[in-house]
């Protein structure tokens, strides 16, 4: 096991970033985070403020919950997979996933999947009962082979929000016979020294989770009300969708760390991120251990969709399992990156222009104003490619 830096790190070339960063965690209130950057391989910040608690400061060792952050990570599992020839992106899923086929779903291919555009965005009334029966992967799963998927699909992509999880790791389990999870360690957590790539939290390692807060609301109403209310409109009935009922209930409890949802139930830490991206952000390896050949990483980079998403409603860049950083590209921003946001603020990114890459985890969902994700990432994304131009 790599042995975690104890004491935080900043290339002076940096410094900016790092005060950018601390402003952000000035108040018990502001919760607690960690940031982390690659550049060329090389570690250029390693550091962390806050509190992962009320009464407990964030330690080099905290790790937070990033939501759909994972949905990259788990992606990155599958493009090795592909390089070694036991998928094709232009295949249908179902030949490697026979079940896949029901409901008229026998056409859609690995591609359209990866792309968000399987029309398997509706986990709200998937399965009888209580939001803690999505605990259950394996019935999750089977549900969504079976599902009938929206007819919007086959016009745009239409935001898988935590299916898209169940979806990738049961192909990486089918085509490599092999748990999802055994994999992820064995080809890309511990090769690159990045360990705390967790869908399924160790039990001896659930210590260092900082607990997301506030509790997940929109527009101050409870997650529930609120998406009911959206699903009464035809513009939005789609996002409200993309949960079970009782989801704020499901996510606070101790009992999804069990399971495996890489769209929703990610353990990182910014290390991790950092160093898993930036091997995507240099050509493919770092510290001598090969990730991806570098025409993998052009391709799966390279924008396949870009019009309105029926759920999000709004254009997404999406490449194969990641999005364009930012999702509002401006003159100022690192328009070249790609990797995924979460819900409430972490995420993390490559950059293959500057060669620089990016990992953020934090325990604070949101802003004042709603939890649901604000523009921090975004800002220290764009202070540190600025940075990264520079070299």
């Amino acid at each position: 096991m790599t042995t975690i830096p104890t004491t935080q790190f900043v290339d002076r070339r940096y410094a900016t970033l790092v005060a950018e960063f601390d402003r952000l965690f000035r108040r018990p209130t502001d919760g607690g985070g960690a940031l982390a950057v690659y550049l060329h391989g090389e570690p250029v910040v390693d550091v962390w403020a806050g509190y992962a608690a009320p009464d407990q400061p964030w330690q080099h060792d905290t790790v937070a919950m990033a939501y759909s952050t994972g949905k990259g990570v788990a992606s990155t599992l599958l493009h090795r997979l592909a390089e070694r020839g036991l998928l094709d992106y232009d295949a249908p899923v179902a030949e490697y996933w026979p079940e896949f086929a029901a409901a008229g779903k026998e056409r859609t291919t690995v591609r359209e999947l990866l792309t968000h555009r399987a029309g398997l965005h509706r986990l709200r009334g998937l399965l009888p009962g209580p939001a803690q029966t999505f605990l259950d992967d394996a019935a999750v799963t089977e549900a969504l082979a079976a599902a009938t998927p929206d007819p919007r699909h086959t016009v745009t992509s239409g935001y898988h929000g935590i299916s898209f999880g169940h979806l990738v790791a049961e192909l990486v389990r089918r085509v490599s016979g092999a748990d999802f999870t055994e994999l992820l360690r064995t080809e890309i957590a511990e090769p690159l020294g990045a360990e705390e790539l967790w869908f399924r939290v160790p039990e001896t390692e659930r210590h260092r989770i900082a607990p997301n807060f506030p509790r997940l609301t929109i527009a101050g109403m409870s997650w529930d009300a609120s998406a009911n209310l959206l699903g009464r409109s035809r513009f939005t009935s789609a996002a409200a969708e993309t949960t079970p009922r009782g989801f704020a209930d499901l996510v606070a409890d101790p009992r999804l760390h069990d399971s495996v949802m890489p769209g929703v139930n990610g353990v990182f830490s910014a290390r991790a991120l950092a160093r898993l991206y930036g091997a995507l952000a240099d050509g493919g390896t770092l510290d001598g251990y090969r990730l991806l050949r570098p025409e993998t990483i052009e391709a799966i980079s390279t924008r396949q969709v870009f019009t309105p998403d029926y759920v999000l409603a709004f254009r997404i860049p999406w490449g194969l399992g990641y999005h364009g950083v930012p999702m509002k590209p401006s003159k100022a921003e690192p328009i070249s990156a790609f990797g995924h946001f979460g819900l409430g603020g972490s995420g993390a990114f490559a950059d293959p222009s500057t060669g620089m890459s990016l990992g953020f985890v934090t325990n604070r969902l949101g802003g004042r104003l709603t939890p649901l994700g604000d523009a921090r990432l975004a800002r220290l994304g764009t202070v540190a490619h600025n940075l990264a131009k520079k070299g």
